[in-house]
């Protein structure tokens, strides 16, 4: 049976990005040009920048991921896009961009979910995995409980009822003034402080529930630095990195092994910018292995946006029938549960 070529495109915050993936999981290329030290000056992202930079770099950046693949573009069998969610301009720059190569080329367009695609990355990490499974997703505009059910059918089983967990890590980072992004610093920053430090409150919500909440944390994060400035007393901010992280960790491990025990499942799989943060995976691995659960995430690259998952959740979004016409339009407010497109 001929390989099925996707090239995939991935522009919905900050890196624009473009690969080639044969059959949903081997990766031959996976081209990422990020902007973070664009976007550090300001401590978070602009998204006026944003969208400029994808249309200075887009070109550029799948031209030579198909260079890197060995392959033209009329050898690509679909495009692959991010159509949601995330910012508004940057998602329609890499969106406009794969409709006109569709367009074009006589291709088929795929829509692709970008949640999504932070699942799909444990498909290429992970060659053997195959639902049922829970993942945990966790990124700075998500965190989600799913429970992957097949091959694009998700059964959402919790998520955040305010902050994301990597949007309250960088709210924090900003108030420690130790720069953006603040996930990798407070990571970084935690491994010299006192986890126990500072007690700050673990928000399980109701009982049994799977949802999280982490606004009340960072506000009294904000409020501990506060009142230890009124007293004119030294912060420890590693203890702070420490304290706060750990709080973030036992939530999100607590409710992920529930998820998983609840859903009589084997397999919890971590995903999104987050899965990158050396502590959730060091206690999601000795939580799992208690309770007799396989734990799998995938490797740095592929925690953070880039198109390798886009082209990998578009493979099986074509073979579920999921094409899209000239009218697809970007959905900066897309959730897991609607519909493909």
């Amino acid at each position: 049976m001929k390989a099925l070529l996707t090239l995939a495109i991935e522009t919905s915050c900050d890196e624009t990005s473009a690969a080639v993936v044969r059959n949903g999981r081997e990766v031959l290329s996976n081209i990422i040009y990020s902007q973070i030290d664009l976007h550090k000056l300001y401590g978070g992202v602009v998204p006026e920048i944003a969208s400029r930079n994808h249309v200075e770099k887009i070109s550029g950046v799948i031209d030579e991921a198909l260079r890197a693949a060995g392959c033209t573009f009329e050898e690509v069998d679909q495009i692959a896009t991010t159509y949601g969610p995330g910012l508004v301009g940057a998602l329609l720059v890499g969106l406009s961009t794969a409709k006109a190569l569709a367009f074009s080329l006589g291709k088929p367009l795929i829509p692709v979910n970008h949640i999504e695609g932070h699942v799909a990355a444990n498909y290429i990490a992970h060659p053997d995995l195959e639902p049922p499974f829970v993942a945990l997703i966790v990124s700075g505009g998500h965190t989600h409980l799913v429970k992957v059910v097949d091959y694009g059918h998700y059964e959402i089983l919790g998520k955040t009822r305010d902050d994301a967990a990597g949007e309250a890590y960088d709210k924090v980072a900003r108030a420690l003034g130790i720069g953006y992004p603040g996930g990798p610093q407070i990571d970084r920053l935690a491994r010299l402080g006192n986890r126990t430090a500072i007690p700050f409150t673990r928000t399980y919500l109701d009982q049994d529930s799977l949802d999280f909440s982490f606004s009340g944390l960072k506000s009294a994060v904000l409020s501990y630095l506060n009142q230890m400035k009124m007293k004119g007393e030294p912060i420890v901010i590693e203890d702070v990195a420490a304290s706060f992280q750990e709080a973030v960790v036992d939530v999100l491990t607590d409710k992920a092994v529930a998820a998983a025990l609840r859903s009589q499942v084997k397999t919890l799989v971590l995903a999104g910018g987050v899965a990158a943060n050396s502590r959730l995976r060091e206690v999601l691995d000795l939580k799992t292995k208690a309770n007799g659960l396989r734990m799998l995430y995938p490797p740095i690259e592929l925690c953070t946006d880039n198109a390798a998952m886009i082209g990998c959740a578009g493979y099986y979004a074509y073979k579920n029938g999921h094409i899209a016409d000239m009218t697809l339009n970007a959905v900066p407010n897309l959730t897991l549960d609607l519909p493909a497109f």
